[in-house]
């Protein structure tokens, strides 16, 4: 019997290694990315604009990673968004109905709680009623923005608690540009770490296998032993506390809280999530992967404006997105059962 080998060429290898990487494939991009902004429009290179695309991955990057832990599982959350804006008007009206005087850190415990308890909501209708999760949490996105309109009010809020107002001015870095102080925000950092922790938590703990087990197989996982329910609710009650958070940073660095506000950002984080190279059926997906996602989508998203092309292409762009982080698995995996269906000759 002989065996055919063959060798692939280099930029098939080069190909191959991208397809098989998405992290890879994703900072080649951003590269090329940076190099064609900068090329037509010089002060994209500047640190008062690179400093603002850091600012705006927060929120988008908050509710991303959230998304990616129920997408790992297998589930989808489309509600982040409301529960982002009904944790950060929540928290704000209650802070300055009771005018407030403490820390920050009461302000973060108590959107984090708002978003965990609205997460949790989502959590037991997909796990303990067994519906599916896009059309709960289509239905919880709809029936929280609606809750919070009609009883709660649709006042815009310009002037926020001292808490919050300070935290808009929050820097770790700061420095001249152009004559002009600019200055890296610390919820940049603040992501990072969060990022940094659930990557370890999910790759180093119990849970973080359990989460991949469940989205790779339920069936085999819960003959395992896997508390599939309880794992699959953790994960939206994560996603409904990040998305809180990402909604109480959103409002203090914008300086206002209106519960108009962030409607229709589900998509970008989920193009953002998927480019990530979170895989949409679930057991697959990095931290790395979700945040490169982000700061690619956000990155184009400013730049377009600074070159001075319409926003509403914006969208057109995140549409591409979604489909370019769902066709490059699909094409990595066509290759692989290409590969495996090949045969020896005799």
């Amino acid at each position: 019997m002989t065996t055919e080998t063959h060798t692939a060429p280099a930029g098939q290898s080069v190909l191959t290694l991208l397809l098989a990487r998405r992290e890879l494939l994703l900072i080649v991009v951003i590269i090329a990315t940076v190099i064609i902004f900068s090329i037509a429009n010089p002060p994209f290179l500047s640190l008062a604009h690179l400093f603002g695309v850091g600012r705006s991955t927060v929120y988008i990057g908050l509710m991303a990673l959230g998304v990616m832990l129920v997408l790992l599982t297998g589930g989808i959350d489309i509600s982040v968004s409301a529960i982002a804006v009904s944790s950060m008007y929540l928290t704000t009206v209650t802070l300055m109905a009771f005018d407030y005087q403490g820390t920050f850190l009461a302000a973060v415990a108590l959107a984090v709680l708002i978003g965990g308890l609205l997460g949790l909501v989502n959590g037991v209708l997909v796990t303990w009623l067994k519906l599916p999760s896009l059309i709960v949490t289509i239905g919880t996105l709809t029936l929280y923005r609606g809750a919070l309109l009609a009883f709660v009010g649709t006042d815009r809020f310009r002037s926020l608690p001292a808490q919050m107002a300070e935290f808009s001015g929050f820097a770790v870095f700061r420095t001249s540009d152009n004559g002009r102080i600019v200055a890296l925000h610390g919820a940049v950092l603040i992501l990072i770490v969060i990022g940094a922790v659930l990557a370890l938590a999910l790759s180093r703990s119990w849970w973080g296998r359990y989460i991949y087990a469940i989205g790779d197989n339920e069936e085999a996982a819960e003959r395992m032993g896997v508390p599939v329910r309880t794992i699959r609710v953790t994960a939206f009650v994560l996603s409904g506390a990040l998305a809180g958070l990402a909604g109480l940073f959103y409002a203090a660095m914008s300086r206002t809280a209106d519960p108009a506000s962030l409607s229709g950002v589900e998509m970008t984080v989920l193009a953002a999530v998927v480019l990530g190279g979170v895989a949409v059926t679930g057991g697959r997906g990095s931290v790395l992967g979700t945040l490169l996602g982000v700061l690619l989508i956000t990155m184009v998203g400013s730049s377009l404006v600074l070159v001075g092309i319409p926003t509403a292409w914006q969208q057109l762009f995140i549409g591409l997105f979604v489909l370019f982080g769902v066709g490059v698995p699909a094409l990595r995996e066509r290759r692989n059962e290409r590969r495996r269906g090949m045969v020896v000759s005799e």
